[in-house]
This record gives structure tokens, C-alpha cells and sequence, in this order.
């Protein structure tokens, strides 16, 4: 890999803030005011808006990379950062006079939850009447404009509507198992109108602005790498902390210290050779695929494919090894104020989210072989 962006060093340099937080975190379930307002400072809204109205544009792998050194810190901020860059690349779909308004601020942030439901919006003059429930906005609590992605009533085709928050009624549903801080919240318009300005074609290169190669990654590619980096996080932070335990801790039952155990020496270096390995895998297709994007314009169905494959392995990998060190660790893992059980309830929870789901795996073998895949990814 080559050199880190100087981001992943300011990640890396929020540590001490999110640790210091993280109780107060889990606790109200959404970040706190201080973390918000470091990450707002430091750019990590900005990370995938483009240079044009004041973004950084960075790289696909430079972004997961970003979104894994928060992680290792905590699994919810990193959550938040990549799911609100994600819907920042939207920015690259708007008219640049509009997108610089909406953005340009410093909490000029966008949250919106995954498509579903039957919602439609209807055309009206100048613009769109809009009515609906969406779920999972994760950031929602931080954001000052939402989302719907909808279908047009009377037509096949669908857009993105971008909307005040406060034209919506939130409604808390985020009690969850893991990732509590993420607020990914239910909100509820209805009968609101959106002007033609801030409806777009997201993804779609009719609608498209920017010609940097960033915005021939669609933001599902982006949300599956970023995510992927969320997952490598929150394992490196768990490895780490089980190399931190005392040299003379001693299980149970046992008659010498943990490092002493071949087994758990074993477990040690398996868990880190699938970290390593899974986050090669990731970052060499991240950059291969830009590479090709720099040179060709797109990416091939097959690349595609690939950054699906890479993403989920990473998860799921981070998940086994997560799993592994928290059970080598002993009963001490299972208290609230050790650095263990946090993360095994954040990584199960990414897991269980679409980015880490087994059926990715069957997409990308019918693209392997020549074939349509039967579920989007």
C-alpha cells in the first residue's frame, strides 16, 4: 500500500477523545457533542464531496482506510463518518450553486435510510410532493437534511429527494445490540413538497457533474468499502487490546499465563493473519479498480463484483477474528469497562447489516461464472 493520507493520522489522532467518550456514547446511543464537533472540524464530512465546492475526493482506499483507524477507536463514529460520506456524494449529482449550499457549511450533513417500502413521490409543479417512512438513517441525530429514495408515480423511474431535517418527524427506534451510537433513527414526512434542485438521479451519469474517478464509483461501492474499514477497526482495536492484557493474567483453572499457551498463541496468530489478509485483499482491489477507472473512464461488471467480494470477506473475517480473541480472553471480556465487549456486539451488528451479508458471496460466484446475479450488490 502506498503511503497513508494525512486523514488517517487525523483519525488516528481522535483516539483520546473517542475513548474518553465512548461510555457516554453507548449510554444516549448517538455521538457526543464533542466528538461531533471534531469530526466536523476535521473534515471527516468532506471526505468523499468533491474538490469543487471545498471536498477532499480521496480515494476509495484512502477512505477505508480513514474509516478503519476511527473504527479501531470505536465501531459507532466510524459508522457515522462512512454512512454520512456516502450520502455526501450526492453533492456530485446536484447543480454545484445547490450543492454548495447544501454542503458548504460546516454541518451541511446528509442522512437517509435504504430504500424500501412502496413509497412514491408524485411530480408537482416545480418539483415533487413527498410522503413516507424510512428507517436505519444512521447519523440522523448529527445531520441537518435527509433523504428518501423513491420511485415517481405513474413512471419506472426513481430519485433521490434531499430535504430539511426539520421538515421531518424523527421517531427513536435505534435499541439495539450493537453499534448504539450510530442513532439510526425513523423519520416522517408528509405531504412535503422538494424542489426540482435538490432531486437527482443518484449514481446515474445523467445526473452526473464531476468527472474525477471517485464518481465512477457508485456510493454502494463506497458504502461497502468504507463499511469494510469499519469492520477491519473494530478488530485491529480488539487484537490490540488482547495483546495489551497483563503478561501474568491466567485464566481460570489455568496453571500459567495466557501468552504461555500454545493454543492461544495458536488463535493469536491465525485471527492476525485473516486481519492481514482480508484488509490486503480489500485495499489491492480498491486500488487496482481505480487504477483501471483512471485509465478506462468504468469499471468492468467483473471489478464490480470484486469490491463486493472484498468488502464482505473483510467484515466477516474481522467478525472470526473478533470472535476468537474475545472467547481467548476469559470472563474478563464480558465486563463493560474492558475493551472487549463493545466491540464483539459492534462487529456482530455490522455484520448482520447488508454490507456483510452470505448472500453476496452467491452474486458474485453467478458473476464469476458468466451470469446474471440474481441479487443486486
Amino acid at each position: 500500500m502506498t503511503e497513508p493520507h494525512p486523514q488517517v493520522a487525523k483519525a488516528r489522532a481522535l483516539h483520546p477523545l473517542i475513548t474518553r467518550e465512548g461510555d457516554e456514547v453507548n449510554r444516549i446511543r448517538a455521538l457526543t457533542p464533542a466528538i461531533v464537533a471534531a469530526l466536523k472540524e476535521g473534515g471527516f464530512f468532506r471526505m468523499l464531496q468533491p474538490r469543487s465546492i471545498g471536498g477532499m475526493e480521496l480515494t476509495p482506499s484512502e477512505f477505508a482506510q480513514v474509516t478503519e483507524a476511527i473504527s479501531a477507536a470505536d465501531g459507532s463514529t466510524a459508522w457515522v463518518v462512512c454512512q454520512g460520506n456516502g450520502c455526501a456524494m450526492s453533492a456530485a449529482y446536484l447543480d454545484p450553486r445547490v450543492a454548495k449550499a447544501m454542503f458548504g457549511p460546516i454541518d451541511g450533513i446528509l442522512a437517509w435510510g435504504p430504500p424500501g417500502g412502496p413509497f412514491e413521490a408524485e411530480r408537482v409543479d416545480g418539483g415533487y410532493c413527498l410522503s413516507g417512512t424510512w428507517r436505519f438513517a444512521s447519523g440522523s441525530q448529527n445531520a441537518t437534511w435527509l433523504g428518501a429514495h423513491v420511485k415517481i408515480a405513474g413512471t419506472k423511474d426513481a430519485r433521490t429527494l434531499l430535504f430539511p431535517k426539520s421538515s421531518a418527524r424523527m421517531t427513536d427506534i435505534w435499541h439495539t445490540l450493537g453499534l448504539r451510537g450510530t442513532a439510526s433513527n425513523e423519520y416522517t414526512v408528509k405531504d412535503l413538497f422538494v424542489p426540482n434542485e435538490r432531486a437527482m438521479q443518484r449514481d446515474q451519469a445523467v445526473d452526473r457533474r464531476e468527472a474525477g474517478p471517485l464518481y465512477r464509483f457508485t456510493s454502494g461501492q463506497l458504502y461497502s468499502a468504507g463499511f469494510a474499514g469499519v469492520g477491519l477497526g473494530i478488530a485491529r482495536g480488539l487484537i490490540d487490546a488482547f495483546l495489551a492484557l497483563p503478561a501474568n493474567k491466567v485464566s481460570r483453572g489455568a496453571g500459567r499465563p495466557l501468552r504461555e499457551n500454545n493454543v492461544i498463541q495458536s488463535q493469536l496468530a491465525q485471527s492476525e493473519a485473516r486481519w492481514l489478509s482480508a484488509r490486503a485483499f480489500l485495499h489491492t482491489t480498491l486500488h487496482e479498480v481505480h487504477a483501471h477507472v483512471v485509465r478506462h473512464g468504468e469499471m468492468t461488471e467483473q471489478q464490480a463484483a470484486m469490491i463486493r467480494l472484498a468488502s464482505t470477506w473483510a467484515i466477516n473475517q474481522s467478525r472470526e477474528a473478533v470472535n476468537t480473541l474475545f472467547h481467548a480472553a476469559g470472563s474478563a471480556a464480558v465486563f463493560e469497562d474492558q475493551p472487549f465487549e463493545r466491540r464483539l456486539r459492534d462487529i456482530h451488528t455490522v455484520s448482520q447489516q447488508a454490507q456483510g451479508r452470505q448472500l453476496h458471496y452467491e452474486s458474485v460466484g453467478q458473476i464469476m461464472f458468466g451470469m446474471s446475479a440474481e441479487n443486486q450488490f
